[in-house]
């Protein structure tokens, strides 16, 4: 990221969820619905206050629930006007009906998740199960890395949503406790900079309530009634070709982000100390920036060791992910959370469904630590990167390591 601050910036000291309704202010938001839970509260709480200060000139909508917090947003984007909620755990699975009903609507609403594990047993605590739980729903899922790429990846995803070849919801999801309430140093962009980067607001062409314009929403098709199975087909078809539209869109937007505001974020997965490495370490989310200090460590002793990063989960960056990993012989994914059905992180499974497209075989195991707030530290990510080495000289992958296990 550039140290450079432009002239009309701002610096300012927050955490990811200021950040966030910061975003949200800069791209000018109409309408927002709420519904506070742990570690997303203070999000919406900070969205009231710049509602009540001016800072934001939207109507705030405090529902009775996460299901009537989707809905209203719905409603709201149907009649043309920008949108934002954010909720996590318990507050995701409740909206699961109208979360899962938006893509299908191509509603481009965004919705920060600020990333916590699932019950049960009980736990308020950072992980990214919710996320996760949510992965083949339909969204846009993009993860931060730091408090300033929340505020960045915010403003761009109304960009990316809004894009006539997109027009699908967008997650912006960043990690509970340690970037929903990690504060750091970070750059307000000036509004005026905002304005011309998003633009004029188009989405009317698709969805616009307009009593002079009627039209049907979400109308009854397929099986032996309705409009038949083919045109049931032919939306599941245009949700799935819009989902890979996004990766090049998304790609643009960031590059022009970074020309205008001279911060550049890597779009769909970042290399570290990739170029000549053996080996790799895979992360996605806030425990990027401890790998990054263990992958220093690492070379400093000699080692050949890379990372790389995911930022675009979905739609999941297939080729990226296979062309980064290509070069090494052994690859260790890291999640924060865990595929039920395969016993490892999901992560891992798309990360090993990518290397099928790899040039040569890439040996990959899987890693799963920091669940219900547990910090994975560089102590950790050197066990990790101890295991990666052997297994790039030919050690069995074994199972999944639990890396919080004994802590």
């Amino acid at each position: 990221m550039s140290a450079v601050l432009k002239p009309k910036s701002k610096l300012i000291v927050c955490d990811g969820n200021e950040a966030a309704a910061w975003a949200v202010a800069a791209a000018r938001v109409e309408m927002v619905a709420v519904y506070p839970i742990t570690p997303q509260s203070s999000l919406v709480e900070y969205l009231a206050k710049f509602v009540a200060d001016g800072r934001l000139a939207a109507e705030l909508v405090d529902a009775e629930g996460e299901h009537s917090v989707l809905s209203v947003l719905q409603g709201a984007c149907l009649a043309g006007a920008r949108t934002y909620t954010a909720s996590c755990g318990p507050g995701v699975a409740f909206m699961f009906e109208p979360y899962v009903r938006t893509p299908g609507l191509r509603l481009p609403i965004v919705m920060g998740i600020v990333t916590r594990d699932l019950l049960t047993p009980q736990s308020v605590w950072g992980g990214q199960q919710d996320a996760m739980s949510v992965r083949e729903a339909g969204w846009i899922q993009v993860y931060c890395e730091s408090v300033q790429e929340v505020l960045d990846t915010t403003i761009m995803a109304y960009k990316i949503a809004e894009h006539r070849d997109v027009m699908l919801p967008v997650n912006v999801c960043h990690d509970g406790n340690y970037l929903s309430f990690g504060a750091a140093r970070v750059e307000l962009p000036d509004q005026a900079e905002v304005d011309a980067f998003l633009g004029e607001k188009d989405v009317n062409w698709h969805v616009a309530l307009d009593p002079r314009r009627p039209m049907a929403v979400d109308p009854l098709t397929g099986g032996a009634v309705g409009s038949g199975p083919a045109t049931f087909v032919r939306y599941r078809k245009g949700e799935c070709s819009a989902m890979q539209n996004a990766l090049s869109v998304i790609t643009e937007v960031h590059e022009e982000w970074g020309r205008r505001f001279g911060r550049t974020h890597a779009p769909l997965v970042e290399r570290y100390r990739m170029q000549d490495a053996d080996y790799a370490l895979v992360t996605i989310g806030s425990m990027t920036g401890a790998a990054k200090d263990a992958v220093d460590a690492a070379r400093e002793r000699g080692e050949k060791v890379g990372l790389l990063k995911v930022k675009t989960y979905r739609p999941f960056p297939v080729q990226a992910v296979a062309a980064a990993l290509a070069q090494v012989k052994a690859a260790g994914v890291v999640d924060r959370s865990v595929s039920f059905g395969w016993n490892c992180g999901p992560l891992f499974q798309d990360v090993i469904g990518a290397l099928y497209h790899a040039p040569r075989r890439v040996a990959a195991m899987s890693f799963i630590g920091g669940l219900a707030g547990a910090d994975i530290t560089t102590g950790h990510f050197d066990e990790a990167i101890r295991r990666v080495a052997e297994l790039a000289q030919g050690a069995a992958a074994g199972g999944t390591v639990w890396l919080n296990e004994k802590d």
